[in-house]
């Protein structure tokens, strides 16, 4: 009888550590799925006046702080990898929205980083311009950490930093479909994904008992996703009454 029940209980823990797996890797990976569908959007149609840039900038920025908040208290690996992950895509989406624009621009003139313009800021012509703007500001974070490492009060303010900025992931694609006052060129598929991976992950952090600035931004972009979906419905029913 003894038996019986240590090989259940034996089978039952060996299932919740395959579902940890899992579920950690889908937290790793899982964040980049959205951009998949909004990257063969770009590619089919040859056109990013749908998708803001800034989305990325916003990642870049959340997910490099987040890496300096692990240096200093450190949380799940799992979310760590993550952010390595999240940076790469990001890149990925940078450069084939510059190759696109590169192909598509009719005049001649670039806009570059050096140019110290801020009025081009983060609409560089250049993907190296990118990458350098990203070094530099990985550099100036790993001065300031290594300064005030020792500081509770710091490493706590770069996490809330990092969650802050993650929680205004959204923002730029709203503000984008405000000015465009459409949602045309972005995928409804990537803002659905997002809703799906913001549900999933802000559960994920409540279970594991995640610094509390983790579930706070997850909960903020569920808003967010939101309100991007009604933006959808809005501009898809404004285009229905225009034809009508």
């Amino acid at each position: 009888m003894d038996a019986e029940v240590f090989l259940q209980e034996d089978d039952t823990g060996g299932s919740w550590i395959l579902l940890s797996w899992l579920a950690s890797c889908l937290m790793v990976f899982g964040g980049a799925l959205p951009y998949l569908p909004q990257y063969q959007e770009i590619q089919k149609t040859s056109n990013t006046d749908g998708f803001s840039t800034r989305v990325c900038l916003v990642l870049l920025v959340a997910n490099i702080l987040r890496i300096f908040f692990w240096i200093g208290k450190q949380f799940e690996l799992t979310l760590l990898l993550q952010s390595v992950v999240m940076i790469l895509t990001m890149f990925a989406m940078l450069h084939l929205c510059c190759t696109v624009q590169n192909t598509n621009q009719v005049s001649t003139k670039q806009h570059r980083l050096l140019d110290l313009d801020f009025r081009y800021f983060w609409k560089w012509s250049v993907f190296e311009d990118y990458l350098l703007f990203c070094f530099g500001f990985t550099v100036l974070c790993a001065v300031v950490t290594l300064l005030l490492l020792d500081s509770a009060v710091f490493v706590e303010m770069l996490g809330s930093l990092a969650m802050m900025f993650e929680a205004m992931l959204g923002l730029p694609q709203m503000l984008q479909n405000l000015h465009n006052r459409s949602t045309k060129g972005m995928s409804v598929k990537m803002v659905l994904l997002w809703t799906a991976g913001d549900v999933f992950k802000t559960t994920y952090f409540v279970m594991n008992e995640s610094p509390a600035q983790f579930w706070v931004c997850g909960s903020v972009q569920i808003l967010t996703d939101v309100a991007i979906l009604l933006q959808v419905l809005f501009y898809s029913q404004d285009t229905w009454s225009k034809r009508g």
